[in-house]
């Protein structure tokens, strides 16, 4: 297992160019497994598992398809609001959700507790025209239907248990790279 964190590492350093170092802090998100990874120094220290699009994976605008390739978190939005916090356009309403531990899937696609937000950061596959991860608002976030969670329910994002991205939210920073793989 190790030795596969090790090539993906080797990915990152191919994506930055020879003369940087690789990160040594960096989320690895698995779609086939529905599972997000926290990377450190060539270590898995967390894995937390997560929800991915129903609508599978793809990077075209409107197609609610969760995008794959090397990202970075550009914004973290949140800090310190109460577990279950909605935010609506990235601001807090001051209303908690009702967090569903079961099959509930609701028609409302709430944003809650914390949200990474993601840029893409390869041109024309998830950044630029059409395929703009930024723009596509795709996020990193917590969800009231935590009972989805293991299995593709979102819109494209990746949704997490609440109390899963409040301790993520806190060991990553701004700047943070994510890869996301089929």
């Amino acid at each position: 297992m190790k030795h596969y964190f090790l090539l993906i590492t080797l990915l990152f350093i191919s994506f930055q160019g020879r003369s940087q170092e690789a990160p040594s802090r960096f989320i690895r998100v698995s779609v086939a497994n529905q599972m997000l990874y926290l990377i450190d120094n060539e270590e898995v220290i967390e894995e937390y598992p997560i929800s991915t699009s129903v609508y599978g994976i793809g990077s075209e605008a409107g197609s609610n398809k969760t995008p794959l390739g090397k990202h970075k978190i550009l914004n973290k939005i949140g800090d310190k609001a109460p577990l279950g916090t909605i935010f609506k356009s990235r601001i807090n309403t001051g209303r908690k959700a009702k967090i569903y531990t079961d099959s509930t899937d609701l028609e409302e696609d709430d944003v809650t507790t914390r949200i990474l937000r993601l840029t893409g950061l390869e041109p024309g596959k998830n950044k630029g025209p059409g395929v703009d991860s930024y723009s596509r608002y795709i996020y990193i976030h917590g969800t009231p239907e935590e009972g989805l969670i293991g299995k593709p329910a979102s819109h494209g994002c990746i949704r997490m248990k609440n109390a899963d991205v409040i301790k993520l939210f806190n060991q990553v920073e701004e700047g943070t790279l994510v890869m996301i793989e089929p």
